[in-house]
């Protein structure tokens, strides 16, 4: 049945007109009254059922119907600070990591970084990621949209999320290719504490922002002997803290 994100209150027995985005992909399949569909509201609590009632040209409008617990989520939320990478790799970046389930996506503003983003440029792009990232929930089944947060520079983010000592705080690792790393699975406590994984653009963090990481209690950590790419390398550890 097809699934449609729709980020309103939902409740069995209303009727309600789908957002825009969702209108155009139900029409785009030319659906018909009387069809059913799926919907959620992106917080990840589950999904309804729904019948619609009416198309128009370019509205529609459906019947909300009963609720379905479902548990897709990740046992552990991982965030991901991750390098913005070059042409459309960062798309396919936000995709796969929606996919695997990834909590939130900070695109980094890294050195490196070919693609630079500020302004009025910077918001369509994350408007334009966080929509990939609706379409990925969309088709995988999953319940819970990521935020794709606005892009920032390294020290930009380090200056308003100070390294918390609660246990309830994400720990931090750092994907580094210094002496003295350590296995990612080793690094990273067992069980449900969220984590927070940060991986530079093609080229990696420069030596300035891989120190200051360090200083924010970044623990550096390897994925092993193979050089993965930018896109790449997210999604290894993002697979591998999710199933742990």
């Amino acid at each position: 049945m097809p699934r449609f994100h729709c980020p309103l209150p939902l409740a069995a027995g209303t009727e309600l007109e789908l957002p825009a985005g969702a209108a155009r992909h139900v029409q785009v399949l030319r659906m018909q009254p009387g069809q059913h569909i799926t919907l959620f509201d992106g917080a990840g609590d589950g999904e309804w059922s729904a019948t619609i009632t009416r198309m128009g040209r370019s509205d529609v409008a459906v019947q909300v119907g009963a609720f379905q617990a479902t548990g897709r989520e990740a046992s552990r939320a991982v965030h991901l600070l991750a390098g913005i990478t070059a042409n459309e790799r960062m798309d396919w970046l936000v995709e796969k990591a929606t996919e695997i389930g990834v909590a939130s996506i900070t695109p980094l503003l890294a050195e490196r970084s070919v693609l630079k983003l500020k302004g009025e440029r910077g918001d369509k792009k994350r408007a334009h990621w966080q929509a990939v990232a609706v379409a990925a929930c969309e088709q995988c089944g999953g319940n819970r949209v990521p935020t794709i947060h606005p892009a920032v520079t390294l020290a930009e983010w380090a200056a308003t999320h100070a390294n918390a000592a609660d246990a309830a705080a994400p720990q931090r690792v750092l994907l580094s290719l210094a002496e003295g790393t350590r296995p990612l699975l080793q690094a990273v406590e067992a069980g449900a504490q969220p984590v927070l994984f940060l991986s530079g653009p093609e080229g990696g963090l420069s030596p300035a922002e891989e120190a200051l990481a360090r200083a924010q209690g970044f623990a550096p950590v390897t994925l092993g002997p193979r050089v993965l790419r930018a896109e790449t390398a997210p999604l290894m550890a993002l697979s591998a803290l999710v199933l742990r």
